[in-house]
C-alpha cells in the first residue's frame, strides 16, 4: 500500500505526463538493443548468447554484462551513498544504493557525464522479491569494479568527445526506472526510485557537478527511460547558464498488437504501474530540456517480450524469426516492418527534438559507440552523431533503411 507522500508523488507524477506508450522503430526491429554489442550480419562478427534466465534476459544485461572486461578497460570502482538510508533511497532490499565515478581532467575538469543504469522492470511482487535478490534490486550483488567503455571511456581514441570528463554510472537497484516511491512491506519491498535518484544527484552535486559548466544526463533503456523521466528534473540543479542536454537511448517502447494480437507489454507495464506507482505517460512533448532520441529499429528486448513472446505464440511459429532475424519469413518482415515502419517514422520527426534511429544502437559498448564496427548513419558512427548534437555541430535527425541494407548493422542471434 501506498503511503499518503507516496501517493501524492504518483498524483505530481500522473498530472505532469500524458502517454507514456510510445512507438518507436522505423524500418523493423534489430535483434541488438544497448549494452549488447554483436556482430553485423557477416559470419566473421556473429555473437551467440543463450537465454539463461527466464525472467527478461535481455533487459538483465543492458545495464552492466556480466562478461569480462575489454582489455586495457579503465575499471571504476563502486561508491556507496551511505545518506541514502536516512532519506529512505533504498534499493528494492532495503541495501544502500550505490554509483561508479572517474574524475575528469584538463578540459572536462568541469564536465559530466551522469549515466542511469538500465536493467529491466519488476511488475509484481513475485518478480520483485526475485529481483530483490540480484544486482538488479540490492547493492549486496553490485559488482565492486566495473569497466568504463563507450560513452564512459577514458580514451581519446574511442570516446574523443567526452573521454576527460567526470563520468558516473548510477547503479540500478529499485526495479522501476528510478520512478517509483512505494513499499510492501509483507514482502520486504522498498520501491523507492524516485529517492535513489534525488540521493545520487545530491551526492553528485557536493562532489562538485554543481560547479559544472556543461553536464549530460543519459541512460540506456530501463535507463533510457529514466532520462526521459527526469530530463527536466535534471536541468532544474543548474543554473541557465550550464549547458545541460539528455541522451536517451532505448528507453522508448512499443504499445502495439503482438503476434496473437495482444497486448503482451501493455500488461506488463500495467502491473509496473500498479505496484511501483509508475506512470511515465507522454512525458516527451513536455520535456523543455534539449533531448536527443537514440533508439534500435530492431530492437531484441522488443521482438521477443512484446512482438512476440513466447505466450503469444504457442505453437512456435515465430521461435527461429524471433532469435535471428535472419531466418525470419518474408511474411514475418511484413508484419515487423509493416506494423511500426510509418509510426516510427512519424515519432522521430514529430517530436522537435535529435532523433537517431540505426538498426541497433548502444551507448555503454565500444563497438556501437566509436569503432570500426560501429553501426553507421550518414557515414558517421553513433558517438560522433552524438557529440554533433551535444557541441551543436550539425543537426542530427537521421532513420536507418529497412533490414538487410545496411550492413554497419550488428545483431544478435539466440539460441
Amino acid at each position: 500500500m501506498l503511503a499518503a507522500a507516496a501517493l501524492s508523488s504518483c498524483i505530481e507524477v500522473m498530472e505532469r505526463l500524458t502517454a507514456f506508450f510510445l512507438v518507436v522503430s522505423s524500418a523493423a526491429f534489430s535483434l541488438c538493443k544497448c549494452g549488447v554489442a554483436a556482430a553485423a550480419f557477416q559470419p566473421q562478427h556473429e555473437t551467440n548468447a543463450s537465454l539463461l534466465e527466464s525472467l527478461h534476459y535481455l533487459e538483465s544485461v543492458y545495464g552492466i554484462a556480466n562478461a569480462a572486461a575489454p582489455p586495457n578497460a579503465l575499471m571504476v570502482g563502486l561508491t556507496l551513498i551511505h545518506g541514502a538510508a536516512a532519506k529512505g533511497a533504498v534499493c528494492l532490499d532495503g541495501t544502500l544504493p550505490g554509483y561508479h565515478y572517474h574524475r575528469g581532467w584538463g578540459s572536462g575538469a568541469n564536465s559530466w557525464i551522469v549515466n542511469l543504469e538500465g536493467g529491466g522492470w519488476c511488475n509484481n511482487v513475485r518478480t520483485c522479491v526475485y529481483r530483490k535478490k540480484t544486482r538488479r534490486g540490492s547493492s549486496n550483488y553490485f559488482e565492486r569494479q566495473i569497466a568504463f567503455t563507450g560513452i564512459l571511456s577514458d580514451k581519446a581514441w574511442e570516446n574523443p568527445d567526452f573521454y576527460n570528463w567526470n563520468r558516473v554510472k548510477v547503479r540500478y537497484c529499485d526495479g522501476a526506472s528510478f520512478s517509483g516511491d512505494g513499499e510492501n512491506r509483507a514482502a520486504g519491498l522498498h520501491f523507492r526510485g524516485q529517492r535513489i535518484y534525488h540521493a545520487a544527484m545530491d551526492e553528485l552535486m557536493s562532489k562538485g557537478m554543481r560547479n559544472a559548466n556543461q553536464v549530460l544526463l543519459a541512460g540506456c533503456s530501463a535507463g533510457g527511460l529514466a532520462v526521459i523521466l527526469h530530463c527536466d528534473r535534471f536541468r532544474g540543479l543548474f543554473p541557465s547558464s550550464t549547458k545541460v542536454k539528455c541522451l536517451s537511448d532505448g528507453g522508448l517502447f512499443m504499445d502495439v498488437p503482438d503476434v496473437s494480437g495482444g497486448h503482451t507489454l501493455r500488461n506488463f507495464f500495467n502491473g509496473v504501474v500498479n505496484l511501483q506507482c509508475f506512470f511515465p505517460q507522454n512525458v516527451i512533448n513536455n520535456i523543455r530540456t534539449p533531448l536527443f532520441i537514440l533508439n534500435a529499429a530492431y530492437d531484441a528486448w522488443q521482438v521477443q517480450e512484446s512482438l512476440a513472446p513466447p505466450s503469444a505464440d504457442p505453437h512456435g511459429n515465430w521461435h527461429l524469426c524471433r532469435n535471428n532475424i535472419g531466418q525470419c519469413s518474408a511474411s514475418q518482415i511484413q508484419f515487423l516492418q509493416g506494423a511500426n515502419y510509418t509510426l516510427g517514422f512519424l515519432s522521430c520527426f514529430r517530436i522537435n527534438r535529435a532523433c537517431l534511429m540505426p538498426q541497433i544502437v548502444s551507448t555503454p559498448e565500444q563497438d556501437t559507440w566509436y569503432s570500426n564496427y560501429s553501426p553507421k548513419l550518414g557515414n558517421k558512427a553513433i558517438g560522433k552523431s552524438v557529440g554533433d548534437w551535444y557541441f551543436d555541430r550539425a543537426y542530427v535527425k537521421l532513420i536507418d533503411c529497412p533490414y538487410p541494407c545496411d550492413r554497419t548493422c550488428q545483431n544478435l542471434q539466440f539460441h
